[in-house]
């Protein structure tokens, strides 16, 4: 059970809390396998509900031909109904391009809610890496045969960053390096993954962004997708992300 009231957990899940009360409760998390779960859970409702309601939103043909055939009475003539007819179909047009994008906007954060559901987990879960270890030259080498690429890990000797570990994701139903970092009291999680002409179509170049109380930075370079996450300030989120990228080169 949740030691976290359900209305604030709620509010949490929502982005709606007090900068004040979004500060306890991300401390909270970090140490409450119990409540991470409860907010998992929702932030998984929360999408799948989304998900469901764009799904509905497309009406079918014999419901747009009824609701034209209520609007434009049958005594009228072809040519009175032009008007009627060309406002219907306007009206259609405009409802296909706004389920397009709505869909667009979703297929997008549906790719960055799986690394957030990924995040999550990870902290709620008693084992959240499965190699442990601080050292970069023991962490990658885990990684052969597990993903089907390489990657570089940047050296932290001279930072504010630790290498905790890394365990194997899927992001978008493709295998990912999902590596944990630490930062003061804070964990970073970063997902490499082969990346895709969808990804690109989703998520452009190298951008921050976001989501249910998440700062999330994201580019792809090498062929490869780029996805790093966390609570923890957007300044930190960025550092790490240029140590990454200058490690890559």
């Amino acid at each position: 059970m949740s030691c976290v009231p359900s209305q604030q957990l709620d509010l949490y899940v929502d982005g709606e809390l007090p900068q004040h009360e979004l500060a306890q409760i991300q401390d909270h998390l970090h140490s409450c396998s119990s409540c991470a779960a409860e907010a998992l859970g929702r932030i998984q409702m929360k999408r799948a509900t989304h998900t469901a309601a764009m799904n509905t939103f497309v009406p079918s043909p014999e419901f747009r031909l009824q609701l034209q055939n209520s609007i434009v009475p049958a005594r009228r003539s072809i040519a009175g109904w032009w008007p009627v007819l060309s406002f219907a179909t306007a009206a259609a047009a405009a409802l296909v391009i706004s389920v397009i994008m709505l869909s667009y906007r979703s297929a997008r954060q549906d790719v960055l809610a799986e690394a957030v559901d990924a995040h999550v987990s990870t902290l709620a879960s008693a084992n959240p890496v499965d190699v442990v270890s601080t050292d970069r030259h023991t962490v990658k080498p885990w990684f052969q045969g597990k993903v089907p690429f390489t990657f570089n890990l940047p050296e932290l000797q001279n930072s504010e960053f630790r290498l905790i570990g890394g365990r194997v994701s899927y992001i978008g139903q493709r295998p990912a390096a999902h590596l944990l970092f630490g930062i003061r009291r804070h964990q970073i999680s970063v997902f490499i993954l082969q990346d895709s002409e969808n990804f690109t179509k989703l998520i452009r170049g190298s951008r921050s962004d976001r989501r249910l109380n998440f700062n999330v930075d994201t580019w792809s370079e090498n062929g490869l997708r780029y996805v790093v996450l966390s609570d923890a300030a957007t300044n930190d989120v960025q550092g790490l992300s240029h140590l990454l990228q200058a490690s890559s080169q």
